[in-house]
């Protein structure tokens, strides 16, 4: 499937005459491994969004509580729509009745190495391995680094979601922080900073 055709539901979600988030592009990345990002977003809920770039976009989670690198919590990540990749730069605010209207922040971003195998150990196409359920990744970012998964369950609603696992040993550093005092690793501004510039870089 095109990218035109995956971001189909993004583009039809927003209003680019109001809002600033990206409508396509590239990764601002060097276009070597594949990137990610987390961003915290205060919109009607604070959660912080999960975003890994699979082929031609960032397939994205919702993780309410944020990433853990405590392999005992299991984060809750709902499955969101597709974005461009252009998107791993987007910090500023949403406005308000647009879709996710609120502030959203950089929280970290960087690589990642898909590690996915079948049983008998042989390499899984990442995206493969996302269809099927379950994907393992090293991330290589500012904060967060080390070996992740995320594993697809059916929920009490009977609708898909997935949790956000840290693998391997208690990962050392920043942990998950509080959203409201983080700060991001695009401009080191925090979400009342980036509000009251009005999302002006």
């Amino acid at each position: 499937m095109a990218a035109e055709d995956r971001l189909r539901t993004y583009r039809g979600k927003r209003d680019f005459e109001r809002t600033r988030e990206p409508s396509g592009g590239p990764a601002p990345g060097d276009g070597g491994r594949p990137r990610f990002v987390v961003q915290i977003h205060d919109a009607r809920r604070m959660h912080f969004d999960f975003r890994l770039q699979v082929d031609d976009v960032l397939k994205s989670w919702s993780v309410p509580r944020g990433p853990s690198t405590d392999p005992g919590d299991k984060r809750l990540a709902v499955p969101t729509e597709d974005h461009p990749p252009a998107y791993e730069d987007f910090e500023g605010v949403i406005p308000k009745g647009e879709y996710g209207g609120g502030t959203v922040i950089v929280w970290d971003r960087g690589t990642y190495e898909p590690l996915s195998h079948d049983r008998r150990g042989r390499p899984v196409d990442f995206a493969e391995s996302l269809e099927r359920g379950h994907a393992t990744f090293r991330l290589h970012g500012t904060k967060l680094r080390g070996e992740y998964a995320l594993t697809r369950f059916r929920g009490r609603d009977g609708e898909d979601a997935w949790l956000l696992v840290r693998k391997g040993p208690a990962g050392t550093g920043h942990g998950t922080p509080d959203p409201r005092r983080a700060r991001s690793v695009r401009t080191g501004r925090t979400l009342a900073q980036v509000a009251a510039d009005g999302g002006e870089v």
